[in-house]
């Protein structure tokens, strides 16, 4: 048996040796990748736009949360799915473009494991308060055209405007790798580095989201998140018809109403030399316009509203859509909602973004300060429309509103959420981070692919066909080398023993 095994481990490991080198340096193919990429869509269908989020991330999950990027973007021609109220099937056909792009960008065999969610915002949530059957008819249409599509359709609901602030906060701080990093040892890991507050300023509601550590006087305006192994509780709050534009519509129903809704009115907001005609039921036709609606009128009745660029008018009309009284907690931002004291840094995107830009282009103050802010809006506000059109002639048709905008952001961050000389600064304005939009399509995907199963990870390697033919090869030769080998050890080991000497 010894002399056997003397034998028989030169040859093991003769064959072993080879088929290591063999591993080696034989080129190999990839089976799959390990574990491959899970894709999900998200439908951002907001008050005056839908937009179709392509997200994707590894099966293999970081502590109950997917790593995830944006694969691709779509943005769907039109006004938002609430704008289609009344036009039977229109919100759906209207989702076909972007839903064909979809097809087109995820790859065949992911199709059915896709997962689709649509999430509407303030749009559907005000046409929810005065048309609910509408508004679940819509629904319905948009789920409907999105199951004829090749996906797993998950659902299509309201968000609550708590939902939407929380999960903006959520892709702010992802993008900003506050969450969770990937480190150049190539593994993930947690930063520990202190969130960011969200402002989103959308088109029917604006939202003030941040982490605190004080207490949340009011539980409704408190969430709690859990993300990659770490527990976050949230103050968020929503403020519906703070939009930009249902507050526009709301600033004029008010101007009207205050000058005896006659057929001709004078705006301060508006820039001195322009003027626009507008219908009645264009201005009265929302829930947030209800308290300044008369008591009976022709909506089809047409109303000259004509601009006298008077900053300080402006201003004042502005201020009185706030109530800064009758706080019922120890401190609040306005309308009675409890809100305490703003910490840390904040991103501000969506609307926010666009005003804070249009104000540093067209007067050339770097707005970084509050009395920037207010040297900013002023300036805005003492400009004619022809004077704006020489600097921005591209957006003629908002022209018109960045005076009461830049008013309305002015009183709503310094005096309704309370940002100061110290606090102001660092707020950050971003329409991107990097090739991913700011918005809560992203945080939404984020949370929701905690739900998704991890795929197992499957062989990440493998032999392509022509290497396993130069292994079998390999094994014939080292076969029939074997019995000759063994002969020549067997005939060593004779000689060996006959010339040796006897004890």
């Amino acid at each position: 048996m010894a002399h056997r095994s003397a034998l028989y481990a030169p040859l093991a490991l003769l064959v072993f040796g080879l088929v290591g080198i063999l591993l080696l340096t034989i080129p190999t193919k990839d089976v799959q990748e390990a574990p491959g990429f899970m894709y999900g869509i998200v439908l951002d269908a907001g008050s005056s736009h839908t937009a179709l989020y392509i997200y994707k991330w590894p099966g293999d999950k970081q502590n109950g949360t997917g790593v995830v990027t944006q694969h691709s973007e779509c943005h769907v021609k039109g006004g938002g799915i609430s704008s289609y109220a009344g036009q039977k099937g229109k919100a759906g056909q209207s989702l076909q473009a972007c839903l064909d792009q979809a097809v087109k960008d995820i790859p065949k065999d992911r199709h059915q494991l896709t997962p689709v969610y649509l999430g509407a915002t303030a749009g559907m949530r005000l046409l929810t308060i005065s048309s609910p059957e509408e508004s679940d008819q819509i629904l319905q249409e948009v789920g409907q055209k999105i199951r004829s599509y090749p996906f797993n359709f998950r659902g299509a609901a309201i968000l609550s405007g708590q939902e939407e602030g929380a999960y903006g906060w959520v892709t702010v701080n992802y993008l900003l790798e506050n969450f969770i990093k990937y480190g150049f040892v190539g593994h993930w890991f947690s930063p520990d580095r202190p969130t960011v507050g969200a402002l989103d300023f959308g088109g029917a509601s604006t939202q003030i989201t941040f982490a605190t550590q004080d207490p949340v006087e009011d539980e409704h305006d408190m969430m709690k998140l859990r993300l990659y192994g770490q527990e976050y509780s949230l103050y968020t709050h929503s403020f519906l018809c703070y939009g930009q534009d249902q507050f526009l519509k709301r600033l004029l129903a008010q101007i009207i109403k205050s000058q005896g809704y006659s057929e001709s009115v004078s705006h301060p907001c508006y820039p001195a030399d322009h003027s626009k005609e507008l219908k009645m039921d264009s201005i009265f036709n929302s829930p947030c316009t209800a308290k300044h609606r008369p008591g009976s009128y022709d909506p089809q009745i047409s109303i000259t509203v004509r601009g006298s660029g008077h900053y300080e008018h402006c201003l004042g009309n502005v201020s009185e859509m706030f109530s800064f009284n009758n706080c019922p907690f120890s401190q609040c931002s306005f309308d009675k909602v409890f809100q305490p004291s703003v910490t840390g840094g904040f991103m501000a995107f969506s609307a926010f973004f666009y005003i804070h830009s249009f104000l540093q282009q067209i007067t050339g103050i770097t707005v970084s300060t509050p009395r920037q802010l207010e040297e900013a809006a002023k300036s805005v506000c003492n400009l004619s429309f022809s004077q704006m059109m020489l600097q921005a002639p591209a957006q003629k048709s908002r022209l018109q509103d960045y005076c009461a905008s830049s008013v309305f952001v002015m009183t709503l961050i310094l005096r309704g959420y309370g940002f100061n000389d110290t606090s102001f600064p660092r707020i950050s304005f971003q329409k991107k981070a990097g090739d991913t939009s700011v918005g809560w399509a992203l945080g939404y995907m984020l949370s929701l692919s905690s739900l998704l199963p991890a795929e197992e990870v499957g062989l990440r390697r493998a032999l392509t066909p022509g290497a396993w033919g130069m292994l079998i090869a390999l094994f014939v030769m080292v076969l029939a080398a074997a019995p000759v080998l063994t002969l020549r050890r067997l005939q060593k080991g004779r000689k060996k023993e006959g010339g040796e000497s006897p004890i």
